[in-house]
């Protein structure tokens, strides 16, 4: 959850300083092609390149990432996955096919989720406010959570100011964090705005919603999300992370950040306990394809709170014509009309990509975050694997 180019779907707060935002970004799948480094751009019928194949081996050879891994639903429902780069550096393996990764702020999606389905059993108030379930919880300068409502929240208008120290973060990547630690970082701030004036992205937003989930249900966040998502639409390769565990579970390409001397450190192994409800889970681009058309299809919440999630607020620090609904972002495609999703970033991983009313979807992760025109060309790549 970095805060980087703008051209991630949704990076936290771009103010300088300490308390810097980790964005996130998403990912849509499938599965058929494989490179050890660049892979020959295949055909489809009629000589026409592949044009998935062609973004993947320009984000390794002409940007410099490591790694890329894309998954493509395409218009006929077939479901297609290519690699290009190295999945690791140091001994220089192959990328495993829709290998797992870290899926950042893609992670917003399933908390928003899972609070509007206990808004649908009548368990949360979209519209209450935040001392409704956690009384006295927000206090702090210009903050009150007697005026901040659950749905500003998920929309990013409550004016709750960014938990996120991202040069804390890369300097101790396995330090513990309990929610409540982060989210006096927090607190210590003052608002950005008052409750409903404008939009911001901030990950402190989901940490309460996470938080919110638990008071609820009296159970853990991650048991919330496997049970009522990942177990539901059966995302076999999708898991939020235990306390303590650092670990990538299943076949993964090692993820890496550039540091200030311009070399590459592993951020594989980290513990994404600072990321929590904002950012923590780890999943693979099929899953992320099975997960955002089975929101879309309606098969994850009923028919009114799923048009309340698609109900957006401009967006457009995000992107021209982006627009934030409740965990929920709206990009148009270069061919006309929109994609839906997320995205997430966080070290070592970045995902963008989304899925169409239609069926189609895709989800492109890169193994370090890009920088300047490299996350151009990763939204560039994106549209051109949905509009094909």
């Amino acid at each position: 959850m970095y805060d980087h180019a703008p051209h991630s779907c949704f990076p936290l707060s771009r103010r300088g300083g300490r308390h810097r935002a980790v964005a996130v970004v998403t990912a849509v799948a499938a599965g058929v092609m494989t490179v050890g480094a660049l892979a020959p751009t295949a055909a489809f019928a009629g000589g026409r390149p592949d044009s998935v194949q062609s973004s993947l081996n320009a984000l390794v050879k002409d940007d410099g990432l490591p790694a890329a891994l894309a998954t493509v639903k395409g218009r006929d429902g077939h479901i297609r996955s290519y690699t290009a780069g190295v999945g690791n550096l140091a001994t220089g393996a192959k990328i495993p096919v829709d290998g797992q990764v870290r899926i950042g702020s893609n992670t917003k999606t399933f908390t928003a989720v899972v609070v509007l389905q206990l808004v649908a059993e009548g368990k949360i108030g979209l519209d209450a406010s935040v001392d409704t379930y956690l009384p006295g919880l927000l206090r702090g300068d210009g903050i009150d959570g007697r005026n901040i409502t659950v749905r500003q929240l998920l929309q990013h208008t409550s004016g709750l100011p960014e938990y996120v120290d991202t040069s804390s973060i890369l300097a101790s990547p396995k330090r513990y964090y309990e929610p409540r630690e982060l989210l006096d970082a927090a607190l210590s701030q003052k608002a950005h705005f008052a409750p409903a004036a404008r939009w911001e992205y901030s990950n402190t937003n989901y940490l309460v919603a996470g938080l919110i989930i638990q008071k609820v249900t009296g159970r853990p966040l991650g048991e919330e999300v496997n049970q009522r998502i990942v177990d539901r639409i059966g995302l076999r390769h999708t898991y939020f992370p235990t306390p303590g565990d650092m670990s990538i579970h299943e076949a993964h390409p090692e993820g890496y950040n550039r540091d200030a001397d311009g070399s590459l450190r592993d951020y594989t192994e980290l513990n994404p306990s600072w990321g929590w409800a904002a950012g923590g889970v780890v999943s693979t681009n099929s899953d992320l394809i099975r997960f955002y058309t089975a929101l879309l299809g309606g098969r994850l919440l009923p028919a009114a709170q799923l048009a309340q999630m698609r109900t957006t607020v401009p967006a457009e620090l995000l992107g021209p014509g982006v627009r934030y609904g409740l965990g929920l972002v709206s990009r148009p495609l270069p061919c006309g009309g929109l994609y839906w999703g997320h995205g997430g970033a966080i070290p070592g991983y970045e995902t963008a990509g989304g899925a169409t009313d239609d069926g189609r979807a895709t989800s492109i992760a890169v193994t370090m975050l890009p920088s300047g025109t490299a996350g151009q060309h990763l939204e560039a790549a994106v549209g051109s694997a949905l509009c094909r």
